[in-house]
């Protein structure tokens, strides 16, 4: 047997992958990974002593120590393991990427399809280069078809990810301004994303794309596609309406029609419940147990969450944020018909060399908006404060001690900003 047949016959017995020693699960595989702020081969003997059964280590120390393996790469080692487990599983996976809506689409989906299958899909955000590998090694021969997240901040990673976990199907949420501190370029960013497309191009695979979307369309070119959208010829149809702050979207299909109310805040929402309804359809989910589980499924994590204190009407969405998302919730609350709306928008981070002036677009569309009070956090907004009638604060906590002396009430908020900036810090106290 070679390497990784030696370590899955292990794994085949003890089911579990550990690669953090300080929560060590006994009888685990301990993936010695290093990273800028780690090195998990300091800790191949304390996590042999705490109870697991193997360590995969790239230290040549180790070579000829009991139940150790040596490889020259241990995260390579880990994604190889995965694919070889992936293949094992036989089953179907979805791969979902994009620049916004891809957890939320994901965890919607996972909701739609569970109602007819078993479903494994990527818990929270592990959607990288390790998170993928981990997810893939979490599932069993009990499940039906794995979801699979795919996030990228660096062009090829999407391509990497598919070759770990071999999709048959994908989706591309859309294309935006997102970690453009590590693309570049918002070309690159289409590119990146686009090697979901490709991976399934060159293996026959099924992609799901919103012909609405001009840049999709694009990387889509002349390849089939089961479609979604708000056009007559799409597979799955769909028309947005609100009932209170939340989104509702009623869709057809040739076969299936529904009304799917769901808990998601604003009309950028209606993308991602649409295309989980398409998934769910295709895969003959009946119309009543798709809409059922859009109604059932709540948001979590901050991500479009509507919320109502003793105070104050919350919409949080700051779990992460980027020029093109900020844009849709502003535009999406100021639609909102309430004379009392008020924003507390975050800095948006890692945006790179684009990220004064994208921060300035911002400001100077919320000029020309009526909004009641403005409160803008992090350094990057603050470096206008001179230069807008708003009031900025360089962290969040200088936020919350002004709520605290000048409390706000009857108002509705819209939080947005970048999860570095920590806007539930302010939340207690409207």
């Amino acid at each position: 047997m070679n390497t990784i047949e030696q370590i899955y016959s292990i794994f085949k017995v003890c089911k579990k992958i550990n690669t953090d020693s300080r929560i060590i699960t006994p009888n685990s595989i301990f993936f010695a990974l290093k990273g800028e702020n780690f090195d998990g081969d300091k800790f191949v003997e304390d996590a042999l002593e705490k109870g697991s059964i193997a360590a995969i280590t790239s230290d040549i120390r180790f070579k000829d120590t009991e139940n150790v393996f040596y490889v020259p790469d241990t995260l390579k080692t880990l994604q190889d393991l995965a694919n070889y487990h992936r293949r094992q599983l036989k089953i179907p996976i979805i791969g979902i990427t994009g620049s916004n809506g891809k957890t939320t689409t994901k965890e919607l989906l996972a909701s739609v399809l569970a109602q007819k299958i078993r479903v494994a899909y990527t818990g929270g955000n592990k959607n990288n280069h390790i998170g993928v590998p981990l997810t893939l090694l979490a599932m069993n021969h009990t499940v039906d078809i794995g979801i699979i997240e795919m996030g990228a901040n660096h062009q090829g990673e999407i391509k990497t990810l598919c070759e770990i976990a071999e999709p048959e199907y994908g989706l591309i949420t859309n294309i935006g301004k997102a970690h453009l501190e590590g693309f570049g370029t918002i070309e690159t960013v289409k590119q990146t994303k686009g090697e979901l497309y490709d991976y399934l191009k060159q293996h026959n695979g099924v992609i799901f794309s919103n012909i609405d979307n001009e840049i999709l369309k694009e990387l889509l070119g002349n390849y089939s596609s089961v479609g979604y959208g708000k056009s007559k010829n799409s597979y799955c149809r769909g028309i947005y309406s609100e009932f209170g702050y939340e989104a509702a979207v009623e869709w057809e299909t040739n076969n299936e029609k529904g009304l799917a109310k769901s808990n998601l805040i604003g009309e950028y929402n209606f993308e991602n419940i649409l295309a989980a309804i398409t998934i769910g359809a295709y895969f003959n989910v009946p119309s009543t147990a798709i809409d059922n589980a859009i109604a059932c499924y709540y948001p979590r994590n901050n991500r479009s969450q509507h919320v109502k204190t003793v105070r104050n009407s919350l919409i949080l969405d700051f779990y992460n944020a980027n020029p093109t998302s900020m844009i849709a919730a502003i535009d999406n609350f100021d639609r909102i018909v309430d004379k009392n709306k008020c924003l507390i928008l975050g800095d948006m981070l890692e945006l790179g060399s684009e990220s004064t002036k994208e921060h300035k677009n911002i400001l100077e569309k919320i000029e020309n908006m009526n909004f009641r009070k403005v409160y803008l956090v992090g350094n990057e907004f603050y470096n206008f404060n001179n230069k807008y009638e708003f009031m900025f604060f360089k962290k969040v906590e200088d936020l919350a001690l002004h709520l605290v002396k000048k409390p706000e009430i009857g108002k509705a908020f819209l939080i947005k900003g970048s999860r570095g900036i920590k806007l539930e810090k302010c939340t207690d106290y409207l």
